[in-house]
């Protein structure tokens, strides 16, 4: 007769309630004490019946055979998290409520609706729809919020749930682009100013915040404070603008702006430049001629040229004794120096011919005697620094910057009325459609020397290159 099964003196010890496995010994599955080799499924019995107790044919799977190895269901794989995903939005229309029951048309409405926030998460906002008789009304003013404020739009939606980045990680990237893009490729020099820009105001001020909270807001404080430190009106308009630019430039992958502004700058206070009260120093004839007479010789050739063509100071360091005509009566332009490096002209209409006036083409030919390569070059042939030459003309006791002879070069053509045309041509000033027009004039050699005779100079030169002293005064117009 085969033993009869006693639930309370099973080897796995006493059963409990459904589910409770806390009150069964620590090692009872450690150590597997059944009183078979294997705990056998459903509706199986022993192979040999002497070898253990005989489980009735209808009873349940004890917890011991439950938690036995290999029976033990596989773990539920934790489903990832999806982002925000504009396809998946139909459009929300928001609820309408009063904190008050029932409805009362006197009673302050408000609604209520979710909206999304850098970061990828969402909020819910609530704003005030004022009394409204009947709720359908409140939901009609709620819709036109919604629509005015473009919480279902497109714009809105990739502006909030792009990965947040401040302004100064955008400002980062887009100087990085500037550096290597191909289309209306920005000079070195104006890159640097740029930067300069950024590390001195806007950086310390704006870079932490993040980018989709640039606003015309924070472009008015920024402005507040830069008035507050006298800062010059015209600057205050290049660092705005700068601003602006950085802001523009985050672009998604259709690129379309991520976080496109319509900027107030009557809002923000971006002060009006009056170009009448802009400091533009210059410098008169008698100033400039004390100048060359206490700089050597070098520095009296590269200042008498500024003086004479109105050359930039990028595009005189970059001139080569190859850039002259036989006799030096003629000048091409067509490259500029910045930090050493070779670069194109500030534009295209900066390439160009200038003709000399003839004291100043005697002065040069004298220097360019036996020369090769760069004009005005160092020891190790490499081009001057600017800041070096601006050190020269400080110590003469001028404190001008080195503009100031291009403004000089202006004064005296338009003295000598000479055709604004022809002025554009060797100043290198962008063409409007009158000038293209006239291109046929800037073509006509004899013309422009003619011009440039009656122009002169409008200073003395001295020359010690040869030890010997010639001074040429000034030709007077006609």
């Amino acid at each position: 007769m085969a033993p009869q099964f006693n639930q309370r003196e099973h080897k796995c010890g006493p059963l409990t309630q459904a589910g409770d496995i806390s009150s069964l010994p620590a090692k009872t599955f450690e150590e597997r004490h059944y009183t078979v080799a294997e705990i056998y499924p459903r509706n199986e019995q022993p192979a040999n019946p002497s070898s253990g107790f005989v489980r009735p044919v209808d009873e349940k799977q004890s917890l011991c055979a439950k938690h036995a190895p290999n029976t033990l269901k596989p773990a539920t794989t934790t489903r990832r998290r999806r982002g925000p995903s504009l396809s998946r939005r139909s459009g929300q229309a928001g609820a309408v409520f009063q904190r008050v029951k029932p409805w009362n048309s006197q009673a302050p409405t408000y609604g209520k609706f979710w909206v999304d926030v850098p970061g990828g998460y969402r909020k819910q906002k609530t704003v005030s729809l004022g009394p409204c008789a009947t709720r359908t009304i409140a939901r009609q003013r709620l819709r036109l919020h919604l629509e005015q404020s473009g919480v279902n739009s497109k714009q809105t939606f990739c502006e909030n749930t792009t990965p947040a980045t401040t302004f100064k990680q955008q400002s980062e990237r887009w100087l990085d682009y500037l550096a290597t893009r191909t289309r209306k490729p920005v000079k070195p020099a104006t890159i640097a100013g740029w930067e300069q820009a950024l590390k001195a105001w806007l950086l310390p001020n704006i870079g932490e915040k993040p980018l989709a909270d640039v606003t015309n807001k924070v472009l008015r404080e920024l402005v507040a404070k830069m008035n507050a430190a006298k800062l010059s009106p015209k600057t205050i308009v290049n660092y705005t603008q700068v601003v602006k630019l950085v802001v523009a430039s985050a672009v998604n992958e259709n690129g379309d702006q991520i976080h496109p502004r319509v900027w107030n700058n009557d809002f923000a206070g971006v002060p009006i430049v009056d170009k009448t009260k802009q400091r533009r120093p210059t410098m008169t004839q008698t100033e400039l001629e004390e100048i060359l007479t206490s700089v050597k010789d070098r520095y009296r050739i590269l200042f008498a040229l500024l003086a004479g063509t109105g050359l930039r100071i990028g595009e005189a360091l970059g001139l080569k004794t190859t850039d002259f005509g036989p006799d030096c009566r003629v000048l091409h332009v067509d490259r500029s120096v910045w930090r050493g490096q070779d670069q194109a002209p500030k534009t295209s209409s900066a390439i160009r011919a200038i003709d000399l006036p003839q004291p100043l083409a005697w002065m040069v030919r004298e220097f360019i005697f036996n020369k090769h390569g760069y004009l005005f070059a160092t020891a190790n042939g490499t081009p001057l620094q600017q800041r070096n030459v601006l050190r020269v003309l400080h110590a003469t006791g001028k404190r001008v910057g080195l503009h100031a002879f291009r403004r000089f070069r202006a004064a005296v053509l338009r003295k000598a009325q000479v055709p604004e045309d022809i002025i554009g041509l060797w100043l290198g000033h962008a063409q409007n459609l009158t000038d293209r027009y006239a291109a046929q004039l800037r073509e006509d050699v004899a013309f422009r020397s003619e011009w440039c005779k009656r122009a002169g100079l409008g200073f003395s030169v001295v020359t010690l290159v040869t030890q010997n002293v010639v001074k040429f005064e000034g030709r007077k117009v006609a």
